[in-house]
């Protein structure tokens, strides 16, 4: 018995090894073969550009605060007679809002009050010096009618010493009147800078502008307190000039030594899709900013905003144009990266042609068809090879190679013309086979199996 069962497991090994033999057959067969894929030279202009993301900003923004703790209880008018709101264009001196004076016109009252009173003391400071001066002359006389008769029968001791400590007083009272007068000139000074900082806390109660612009920010509502303490709060923010835009574009640190001042620059925003706009670099800000490890450097493009159409703080999609090329012939760049097989050069250029045992499949620099002159462009300075098909072989096509945006490359050759297919690629094609209508019928091809060893057709 165990010998018949170790014969049929024999045979079902057997026809397994057959029917997977025969299915690799087929399935090799009725498999798919490799073409080459081609583009087209095609003539057209060049671009090469940084690409970057920014922020459309006024040129000049002036951020208006207020200087005093109060309510606001009304906004002020625009130059078209409208309550001033977002969008409106004021002039220089255009009140803006009004903050409750009540308690800053009490404090000038009092500071004016007080100015009254410091004048009044020095007038009367000055009164009691006249009288002090005249004290002194009296005390003078008697003391040199003193001083002729001295102490003697006629005049006691006692009086003389009295008359020469009245002159001495007197001379003492004159100088504290003089003091006096300057203390009550200093008082009035005081008081007189007390009402002028009273004046203008009073002046700050009314918000003016402090230049000619439009409004793009109003950040206080009537009835809202403002406080003001070590910042001043801000309460409106101007636009200078919205003629003139910046965009504030942040670029990455591989790319900032390519940017400089005078670089035009065009940029797109989504408000208006499909129409670009055109600016130049003005400064590169040096205070650079670090976000995950990337050090991007702030870019300020200026742009003409004359139509009024780029509104602030839209996002752009910048373009810093490093160079152009025009009405020149363009490749893929997969066509200068293609390198074939020695099999898939044509015969009479494989003798230039790499071992392909070597695995790397590409082929060697050597005698080519020359790539002639860079057609009149100092961009056209590196050699490159394209390749053509030729039947189910490619040919090689020296040229020489200049700028390139990533996708398209710019070349020239004596041979390039526009419209000229070039192989970028290999590409399946499925076979074609005749139908049957029993799917485990094995079917042969036509004329025998393709031969070729894996040459595309």
């Amino acid at each position: 018995m165990g010998r018949p069962v170790k014969g049929i497991v024999g045979g079902i090994i057997l026809l397994a090894a057959l029917a997977g033999a025969v299915g690799w057959y087929l399935q090799r067969d009725n498999g798919q073969s490799l073409a080459y894929r081609t583009a087209a030279v095609k003539r057209g202009n060049l671009q090469v550009s940084i690409s970057a993301t920014g922020t459309v900003e006024p040129e000049e923004v002036i951020d208006v605060g207020a200087q005093i703790a109060g309510q606001i209880l009304s906004f002020g008018q625009d130059a078209n007679g409208k309550t001033v709101d977002y969008g409106s264009i004021v002039a220089a001196g255009t009140v803006l809002a009004k903050i409750d004076d009540s308690l800053y016109s009490a404090d000038m009252a009092q500071a004016e009050a007080q100015v009254q009173s410091a004048k009044a003391s020095v007038q009367r400071a000055e009164a009691d010096l006249g009288q002090l001066q005249a004290k002194l002359q009296q005390a003078e006389r008697d003391w040199q009618r003193a001083q002729k008769l001295g102490p003697s029968e006629a005049l006691a001791e006692a009086t003389f010493d009295a008359y020469k400590s009245a002159n001495d007083t007197a001379v003492a009272n004159v100088a504290v009147g003089r003091a006096a007068i300057l203390q009550a000139k200093a008082s009035q000074a005081q008081a007189e800078a007390l009402l002028r900082r009273s004046q203008r806390n009073l002046g700050y109660c009314t918000i003016t502008s402090p230049v000619k612009g439009v409004i793009i920010d109003r950040r206080v509502n009537i009835g809202q307190t403002v406080v003001a303490s070590l910042n001043a709060p801000s309460l409106f923010l101007i636009a200078k000039d919205l003629n003139r835009m910046q965009v504030w574009v942040a670029v990455n640190e591989a790319d900032i030594g390519k940017i400089r001042p005078g670089q035009a620059v065009t940029f797109t925003v989504d408000a208006f899709a499909g129409e670009t706009f055109k600016g130049e670099v003005g400064k590169i800000r040096l205070n650079a900013s670090m976000t995950q490890n990337v050090v991007t450097y702030t870019v300020e493009v200026v742009t003409d905003n004359s139509s009024g159409r780029l509104l602030p703080y839209l996002t752009a999609n910048v373009q810093f144009i490093l160079n152009r090329s025009s009405n020149v012939l363009l490749v893929p760049n997969a066509a200068l990266r293609f390198k074939p097989t020695t099999e898939q050069v044509a015969p009479e250029f494989r003798e230039t042609a790499s071992n392909p045992d070597e695995g790397k499949g590409k082929t060697r620099e050597a005698q080519r068809p020359a790539a002639g002159p860079a057609a009149g462009s100092e961009n056209l300075s590196t050699r490159g090879e394209l390749w053509l098909p030729d039947g189910d072989y490619v040919r090689p096509l020296a040229v020489r190679v200049g700028l390139s945006d990533g996708t398209v490359t710019e070349v020239a050759g004596e041979q390039l013309t526009d419209g000229l297919a070039v192989v970028t690629g290999m590409q399946p094609v499925a076979s074609t086979k005749t139908d049957t209508s029993n799917p485990f019928t094995p079917t042969f091809p036509r004329g025998g199996s393709s031969a070729g060893g894996g040459r595309p057709r």
